[in-house]
């Protein structure tokens, strides 16, 4: 699951994304309200923490703009105002919740689930190709019988082929989705994780097949 941290303090931020990273999302920081926008609008995440302090734009307003656009991404507001009617101007402008400074890391972490748990629930829980099902709430792969459990990154690149069946999904989407804008992990980890779902498929008796598109990317296909 990948997130956008907004946050204009360095310190505090560098501590979220080493927590959120642990708990196995995947996490690009900005520290100031106008690259968060323009990672909201180029990029797409499962979920957005807006401080609302920071620097060229402000957190209200970024989520203004992206709501304004049709962009639906949860987002919760991370900030020192907590009174009434600041959480009142946060969530009518479009916030699925909101969060004040100080906090404990085992909130962050809940309210993020739940904020995103209920965006899952506005998409189908359960995808399927072929004979091929994968259930979004419980990261579980199965094939008639056979139930496996997949890692997170397992998880996410099986989702975006699950989504796009019979579509080429490029490696560097791949990275950019999985991994991160700004990761600077080797391309070729993208092969790496795909080799080992196609293991799986094959090891379930799947009858659809991940293949590789020459220079381009990879595909979802019924075996034939």
């Amino acid at each position: 699951m990948r997130l956008l941290l907004a946050e204009d303090e360095k310190d505090l931020s560098q501590a979220l994304v080493a927590v959120l990273k642990h708990n196995n999302y995947s996490v690009d920081a900005v520290y100031n309200g106008q690259d968060a926008l323009d990672y909201l609008e180029g990029q797409e995440y499962d979920g957005a923490i807006l401080d609302i302090m920071m620097p060229k734009m402000d957190g209200l307003t970024v989520l203004s703009k992206i709501r304004a656009k049709g962009n639906q991404v949860p987002v919760l507001l991370l900030t020192a105002k907590t009174q009434v009617d600041d959480k009142v101007t946060g969530l009518d402008a479009g916030a699925d919740d909101y969060l004040g400074k100080p906090f404990v890391m085992k909130e962050l972490l809940a309210r993020i689930r739940a904020m995103t748990r209920r965006q899952a629930v506005l998409q189908s829980t359960v995808l399927q190709f072929g004979n091929v099902s994968l259930e979004r709430s419980t990261f579980e792969l199965s094939v008639g019988e056979e139930r496996t459990r997949l890692a997170n990154k397992d998880f996410q690149m099986m989702e975006m082929l699950l989504t796009n069946p019979g579509k080429v999904i490029s490696t560097e989407r791949f990275m950019e989705k999985v991994w991160g804008y700004d990761s600077d992990t080797e391309i070729n980890v993208v092969w790496v994780y795909l080799s080992n779902l196609r293991k799986k498929l094959n090891a379930m008796g799947a009858d659809i097949e991940i293949k590789s598109v020459r220079g381009i990317g990879y595909v979802l296909e019924k075996i034939v």
